[in-house]
């Protein structure tokens, strides 16, 4: 049987009323997810609700789909009640009428219904799933689809604003994920596997309710950015980088980062580069507040790590050129942060430059800038991530020396040196205040003598 959460009917009826305000006329198709085959039709992959739907219904259950009427004001669901097999293999379950009350919509009727109410200028959301690109071609009866840049719009704009209810789930969220990142860091040492301690994580995550909001990276190597291989046995000398975070049963997120050493003290050289991403991080979280770009404070943290690289003679000359040049994605390849909600990456799949650019901003296409979400002037209410790194990829080193990229800011003699130095990474979950931004859940130590304080 599906778990439910449900917030106040009164919710889901704002939410649904403020949406149509914002379309203003026509009507609304909103997908649900169905359940996805892993191997075989009946062995499948964890169920999750689209999120658009989760938000605008609430109803956490395959096989659904929703219809809003922006002139007549009214809501209907379309699905199938549980039959008698369904109930003998998933148990008894509440009727869609039932659900349906519960978040305010007034109408319920069959799943074949929707064949016969859709027409093929409603507004619908781009498609990221396969079987809705199919769905949509056969209930609009298009080759090409158009989605709706009006509702893609409108829901941007309302999702990326959290509510008080919604920042009382990511506080949850990420006080659990704090948990878990501190055992994971009070329990790892030399000898252990990588995978012993995905195992760790995930039995915090589950006795605490909820499960990994996102597939973790935890491993030695910290240099591959998105490293989701946990076979390595931990040795002495090891730094071990853990990105993960945990959804809770409203769906909302957390998403954190904390890199730590296999010993109780980081050895000299990873204290120093790990300073250098701390002081990123903390400059960061200081200049985030309304009305500041977030490509801004990229660009500041990515100073940062330039000034602390050039102390170390990695890197030269004027540090504003060499930011402004580039040069410093040697070593910084990804964004400072993007927008958390209900997804991890929030709405990534409504597009990327929708959700964290706008019409006074748009995205760079320079090597390591381009890959930051979210680059928007922030807005009270944002919730996003701070998440500076610093990751040191021989073959990057390779590619860019071979290119004599950025002599005058890269000093490749000493960089070589190094080649084995790893990755860094921070990161933390923050809402947009009025003055700044305030950290969501309890803290979890970032300072290197705090960490180390936390290892011994």
């Amino acid at each position: 049987m599906a778990q439910h959460f449900f917030f106040p009917q009164k919710t889901y009826v704002d939410r649904r009323q403020q949406l149509m305000k914002s379309v203003k006329g026509g009507k609304i198709l909103l997908l649900g997810n169905n359940e996805s085959s892993r191997n075989y039709k009946d062995n499948w992959y964890p169920y999750r609700q689209d999120s658009s739907f989760l938000y605008y219904a609430g109803i956490n259950l395959p096989g659904l789909a929703l219809i809003i009427d922006c002139d007549g004001g009214e809501a209907t669901l379309y699905g199938n009640n549980p039959s008698i097999d369904d109930i003998i293999w998933m148990g008894n379950q509440p009727s869609l009428e039932e659900l349906a009350s519960k978040v305010g919509i007034e109408n319920v009727k069959p799943f074949h219904q929707l064949f016969l109410d859709v027409y093929h200028d409603m507004h619908y959301l781009p498609p990221y799933r396969p079987e809705h690109i199919l769905m949509l071609e056969e209930l609009l009866h298009l080759v090409e689809l158009k989605p709706s840049d009006k509702l893609v719009s409108s829901i941007i704009a309302q999702r990326n604003i959290k509510s008080k209810e919604e920042l009382e789930q990511l506080d949850q969220a990420c006080t659990i994920s704090a948990k878990m990142h501190k055992t994971v860091m009070q329990k790892a040492k030399p000898g252990m596997y990588e995978y012993e301690l995905v195992g760790l994580a995930s039995k915090v995550a589950m006795e605490h309710g909820g499960d990994f909001s996102f597939p973790p990276i935890l491993t030695i190597n910290g240099q591959t950015l998105h490293n989701h291989a946990h076979h390595n046995k931990i040795k002495k000398g090891d730094m071990i980088l853990f990105d993960g975070g945990v959804e809770v049963s409203s769906g909302y997120c957390g998403d954190m980062t904390r890199t730590f050493p296999a010993d109780k003290k980081y050895g000299s050289l990873q204290k120093n580069l790990y300073k250098i991403v701390h002081n990123a991080y903390t400059t960061a979280r200081k200049m985030s507040k309304p009305g500041v770009y977030y490509q801004q404070v990229h660009l500041a943290a990515a100073k940062e790590i330039t000034k602390g690289l050039k102390a170390l003679g990695w890197m030269k000359g004027d540090v504003n050129a060499a930011v402004k040049a580039g040069a410093h994605a040697l070593f910084f390849q990804h964004g400072l942060g993007h927008m958390l909600g209900l997804d991890v990456h929030d709405m990534e799949n409504l597009g990327e430059e929708n959700v964290g650019y706008d019409s006074t901003i748009k995205k760079s296409k320079q090597f390591g800038l381009r890959s930051l979400r979210l680059g928007r002037k922030l807005k009270e209410g944002f919730v996003l991530t701070i998440e500076p790194g610093l990751y040191v990829i021989p073959e990057l080193i390779d590619k860019f020396e071979a290119e004599k990229k950025h002599l005058s800011f890269l000093n490749y003699n000493e960089i070589n040196k190094y080649r084995d130095a790893g990755g860094i990474r921070i990161e933390d979950d923050f809402v947009v205040t009025k003055t700044g931004v305030r950290q969501l859940g309890d803290p979890l130590v970032t300072d290197v003598n705090e960490v180390e304080k936390l290892r011994n």
